[in-house]
């Protein structure tokens, strides 16, 4: 094979640009001649120049090539360069992907179905290679060409990596997806931004456990304050308390969360004084960049913390931005100056957050009613008093109660936009109460677009929105979202769990998976994931992958419908009328829509459709996800099916 050739000299002979990681270089040379030997034109880097002049070739390369044939492993889904030729090859829709070693690539690039190579010895004449060529060619073909230029033409030269090859195409042919995450968050390390902070739990060193408020309430009132500033990316609250009882070191805390800084203190109270003490450690090098203690009266605590954060706040800017300029901060926290308000919110809010069950949730909702009880004024209080009720609700509610449950839930969110305007949550709340609640999604379109506004700093809002998006078909407003979140909270389990369901959403079935199956791993009790999985695994027709997720969900609603689904795909038809059997006995008309996707699912259209008009008849809150939910696939030429959803509002 020359590496002086012209690609554009033989026009029959697609050029391609392989990219790879500098670890994997013997392996891709291998790879690069196998696919020339093949017919495919390979280029070569090895004589571009380093500096500009190699960036530049890089980019003229991918620009005019025919493909991109990116080579994933365990090393090059953490490699910048990688990750970057791949959003390229994927953006100019030229990316056929390749695993050697059987990695999964990160988020952004598993929508497009891999070639394995785990297996392959080096043969030339190996199925592999048939296959990367018919990929190339399919991927060829579907691409939009730009015509090859004397500007636009790649120079073949040495680079600092060794061997580039090109892929020409769209995705590859039969590949399904729409959703890009612009990074690889589950399995691999990303790129820290510059400005991204992670405020770890306080640690109380007042010798008295009944003051572990104070400094859980320090280090929430801190990163509030900080989420605010938008020249800063500040870790959500959940994956920053993964590391409360931490023994790594800074750096590692750093790379594990993905950030720059790591804020870390300690809080020690005596009578009436308070000392806190701070410190803002660079994630890089574990050293510290500012440190300061606070030695003040605790006539008024909230006040404390107030000072302190927008303290930190400016030091903390100084550090990250160019300018040291504070910036544009967003809205007060909807917080309480309540002491006792305060600790029953925050206890509210972790037993919300750990979705276990109905007594769990219902706990929460004590909490908040508490924290309200002490301060009828505390905005964040209403807004998660309107969440639990929509849950409950939705997850938990009899027929009889849904109604009110809703109505009392939105009027929670409603009182707190009236207490805290500017709250990014409350209008976040009351979107999800509207659409979830009231089934109107037209309705909730403002407030989740005011809380997308106000909350880019904020991962369960970003969340919710991205939610939204998915099920009212506005896959790139949802990806975006959803990526934001990721990024701000990449330890928290139901944040996973909602990135699998907007991949589920979009059809990305197999990309579905693996941010559950994480999410599962932060907290193995998390429910509704495994089903959640289970009905990934049926859309991919691994039926009997499938039951086995179905059995393990500890929810009954959700495991009893995908049983009675898988098993009647399976044959086993007293099996599946069994789990329905079992479904209608427990819950009754609470489940309506999953009884209408089991009969979907079983063929049975007519009362499928009735189905579904007596659960919008009552409100049925499963009807949130019918305009893309492919259990109901079979009702889709229908018009009695398409009414149903004009009338719920989906445009």
């Amino acid at each position: 094979m020359s590496s002086t050739q012209d690609p554009r000299a033989d026009a029959d002979r697609s050029t391609v640009f392989l990219s790879y990681a500098r670890a994997d270089q013997a392996p891709a040379t291998k790879l690069a001649k196998a696919l020339g030997e093949a017919g495919l034109e390979i280029w070569w880097d090895a004589l571009i120049e380093g500096g500009a002049a190699f960036a530049k070739s890089i980019e003229a390369a991918l620009e005019s090539c025919n493909a991109v044939v990116v080579v994933w492993s365990k090393t090059s889904v953490t490699s910048d360069w990688v990750l970057d030729e791949a959003a390229k090859g994927r953006d100019l829709r030229k990316l056929v992907p390749l695993s050697l070693d059987g990695t999964l690539p990160p988020l952004g690039f598993r929508q497009y179905q891999s070639i394995d190579l785990s297996g392959w010895q080096g043969n030339p004449a190996a199925a592999e290679i048939e296959r990367i060529v018919r990929g190339v060619a399919a991927a060829a073909r579907q691409a939009t060409h730009r015509p090859h230029t004397a500007e636009s033409a790649p120079t073949h030269a040495i680079t600092r990596r060794g061997v580039l090859a090109a892929a020409a195409g769209t995705a590859l042919a039969g590949a399904a997806g729409f959703i890009a995450w612009q990074q690889g968050l589950i399995g691999s390390r990303r790129a820290a931004s510059g400005n991204s902070v992670a405020v770890l739990p306080f640690v109380n060193l007042s010798g008295d456990e009944g003051q572990a408020y104070f400094s859980d309430g320090l280090s929430e009132e801190l990163r509030a304050t900080l989420a605010r500033n938008q020249n800063l990316l500040v870790m959500a609250q959940a994956s920053s308390a993964t590391f409360r009882d931490h023994k790594d070191d800074a750096v590692t805390i750093a790379a594990k969360l993905g950030v720059a800084f790591l804020l870390e203190g300690s809080v020690r109270r005596s009578g009436d004084i308070v000392r806190v003490a701070a410190d803002l450690i660079d994630g890089a090098t574990g050293f510290s960049r500012w440190s300061q203690s606070f030695d003040r009266a605790m006539d008024d605590i909230f006040a404390v913390q107030s000072e302190i954060a927008n303290t930190v706040a400016n030091a903390l800017v100084a550090q990250v931005t160019p300018d040291g300029e504070p910036g544009n901060t967003l809205a007060a926290s909807g917080g309480t100056t309540n002491v006792a308000a305060y600790d029953a919110y925050l206890r509210g809010r972790a037993l919300y957050g750990l979705s276990v069950d109905e007594a769990t949730e219902r706990a929460a909702l004590a909490q908040f009613d508490a924290a309200i009880t002490a301060d009828p004024d505390y905005a964040a209080a209403h807004a998660a008093r309107a969440r639990s009720l929509t849950t409950i609700a939705n997850q938990y509610g009899e027929v009889g109660q849904l109604a009110g449950l809703y109505d009392a839930a939105i009027a929670s969110a409603h009182r707190a936009i009236v207490i805290a305007p500017d709250l990014a949550d409350a209008h976040s709340t009351l979107g999800f109460t509207l659409f979830q609640g009231r089934l109107d999604p037209r309705a909730a379109r403002e407030p989740f677009e005011r809380s997308r506004e106000l909350g880019a700093g904020e991962a369960t809002v970003m969340a919710r929105y991205a939610q939204y998006s998915a099920r009212t078909g506005r896959k790139r407003e949802a990806a975006e979202a959803m990526q934001r979140a990721l990024l701000l909270d990449p330890l928290n389990p139901l944040i996973y769990r909602a990135a699998g369901s907007v991949e589920y959403a979009a059809r990305n079935y197999e990309a579905a998976i693996p941010p559950i199956r994480k999410g599962l791993e932060l907290n193995p009790r998390m429910s509704r994931a495994n089903a959640a999985i289970g009905d990934a695994l049926l859309m991919l027709g691994r039926l009997k992958d499938a039951r086995v997720a179905y059995a393990a969900e500890p929810a009954e609603d959700p495991r009893l419908t995908g049983l009675a689904i898988v098993e009647h795909r399976l044959g086993n038809t007293e099996a599946a009328r069994t789990a329905m059997t079992q479904l209608v006995e427990d819950q009754g008309d609470s489940v309506l829509y999953q009884q209408a996707q089991i009969l979907a699912q079983w063929g049975d259209r007519d009362a499928s459709i009735a189905t579904l008009q007596r659960a919008l008849a009552i409100g049925d809150s499963g009807l949130i996800y019918a305009r893309n939910d492919p259990f109901l696939d079979p009702l889709r030429k229908d018009p009695r099916f398409a009414q149903l959803l004009s009338s719920l509002g989906f445009d």
